[in-house]
């Protein structure tokens, strides 16, 4: 795993123990740090049960019963009979015991977090409205993520190149495809952040390595330090603007990951929305390290993976991330023709009947399901679920490549109502089992079924992968 020397004899607040947060609570420990933790779901703190326990002889496995209040009992994980420390008394505070000897997991709302080098959150935590965040910014304790801990762990690292990548849209098939294109030119790579494992989690590259971070607006809200070798920019429209002071904050956090690289690095922007355009001309003083990406016509038809316009453009940012790295222009070429799709994104799962069905359930607004449109002549459109706003213009300009809409989920009365007018055929379907059943006998050879719902999943299924997966059985079910 990556840690940081200079983690040893800290003390730092976990909050949230699903993959990234129990990779953070694993590499802090193995950097020596004392570390205190807390996720409201009990079977996410008992996955932390191998990892070494404060406040017993020698550590030792962490108790069973984590709850405040319930009592110590022996824990029969550890191979003792003894019992574990009262947790609901050194829940009231860091107990006083040695630096660095482990982890204790205590409901962090009883926690003073007074002296704590860190509060560590996971990207969830709405950072403007959480009341242990507020807390820890009134105790003058730094609130960061793992991505902020990664940036401290570089200069333990053999030496080696960083790449962030942020947009609202694309990010994910950006990220995927930069790394597909190292691999392929044999460049030593890991991808991490908001995509793949953790990166804390993850073995340390070679020299010469390159990683490769796809990093959401709220990664960056808790990142302080990471000075990208190359930043990039896909696109800003709006998204999570519950988390931000109106749409201008938004674009503000986006913005961030250009301040914090240093001077000579690489910046790389798409220019196809305002925001970005805004963003690029605010960069413009630098001019060998910055690369504006303007829409345009690109020959996409060696690239089988990456068709449509919105991979026009993740191509065309990930070939500029590339040769900034120095790759040359045949192991490009051949990574970009050997790139298959992410799941969940643009994905073909079957074709049925000479009818092709696509999994695009990550587009979960109508900004990323437009370009997934424009991609195909003939779509019987699936869409719906937890909407995100009440319309959907974005898609408006490519509604011409819809020959009939199906609408499901929460948002499927209003969908129906804003289609019906605008499309040869519309559905009010409900489910999505229901939705592939009537669009797959609706479809003639050559058309294409796409699930591309403009929608979160939230309505209806656990996220936007228990959706795509929903979608596949579906399409496997047919008759």
């Amino acid at each position: 795993m990556i840690v940081a020397s200079d983690w040893a004899g800290k003390r730092y607040a976990v909050l949230g123990l699903a993959r990234s947060g129990a990779a953070t609570v694993s590499a802090l420990l193995a950097g020596g740090a004392s570390v205190v933790a807390w996720d409201s779901d009990p079977a996410k703190r008992e996955a932390l049960a191998p990892l070494p326990c404060r406040g017993g002889a020698g550590g030792g496995a962490l108790p069973q019963t984590l709850r405040l209040g319930d009592a110590p009992h022996p824990n029969p994980a550890s191979g003792r009979s003894g019992s574990q420390p009262d947790l609901n008394r050194a829940g009231r505070g860091l107990p006083d015991a040695p630096e660095g000897e482990g982890l204790r997991l205590v409901d962090l709302d009883t926690v003073d977090l007074t002296g704590f080098d860190a509060l560590v959150v996971s990207p969830g935590v709405p950072l403007n409205t959480h009341p242990l965040a507020a807390a820890a910014r009134a105790a003058g304790v730094p609130v960061i993520g793992d991505i902020e801990l990664f940036a401290q762990s570089r200069h333990d690292l053999p030496p080696h190149k960083v790449v962030g990548i942020t947009g609202t849209n694309g990010k994910s098939t950006t990220t995927a495809l930069v790394h597909h294109i190292l691999k392929t030119a044999g460049v030593p790579t890991l991808m991490g952040g908001n995509i793949g494992l953790p990166i804390l989690g993850q073995e340390p590259l070679p020299e010469g390595g390159v990683y490769v971070l796809e990093l959401s607006s709220y990664q960056i809200d808790l990142t302080q330090s990471l000075d990208c070798d190359v930043a990039v920019l896909l696109n800003i429209t709006p998204d999570h603007l519950d988390r931000y002071d109106g749409f201008a904050g938004y674009a503000a956090s986006k913005a961030r990951l250009f301040a914090m690289q240093s001077a000579g690095h690489v910046a790389v922007v798409g220019t196809g929305d305002e925001a970005s355009a805004n963003i690029a001309q605010g960069l413009a003083g630098r001019t060998d390290d910055l690369v504006a990406i303007a829409p345009g016509v690109l020959d996409q038809s060696r690239w089988p993976a990456l068709q449509g316009p919105h991979n026009a453009q993740n191509a065309q940012a990930a070939i500029a991330v590339v040769r900034a790295l120095g790759v040359r222009d045949d192991a490009i070429e051949a990574g970009l023709r050997t790139y298959a799709s992410l799941p969940h994104r643009m994905q073909h799962v079957a074709t049925r009947n000479g009818v092709a069905f696509v999994n695009d359930s990550k587009a979960t607004n109508p900004e990323s399901t437009a370009p997934a449109l424009a991609a195909f002549p003939r779509v019987h459109w699936i869409v719906g679920g937890k909407r995100k706003g009440d319309d959907l213009d974005a898609c408006a300009a490519h509604l011409d490549h819809v020959v009939a809409a199906y609408t499901i989920g929460e948002a499927a009365p209003l969908f129906f109502d804003l289609l019906k007018d605008k499309v040869p055929a519309v559905e009010q379907s409900g489910t999505l089992e229901a939705a592939v059943a009537h669009a797959a006998a609706a479809a003639r050879p050559g058309d294409t079924v796409l699930l591309s719902p403009a929608c979160a999943s939230f309505d209806q299924f656990r996220d936007y992968e228990a959706r795509g997966d929903a979608f596949r059985a579906a399409v496997e079910a047919l008759p």
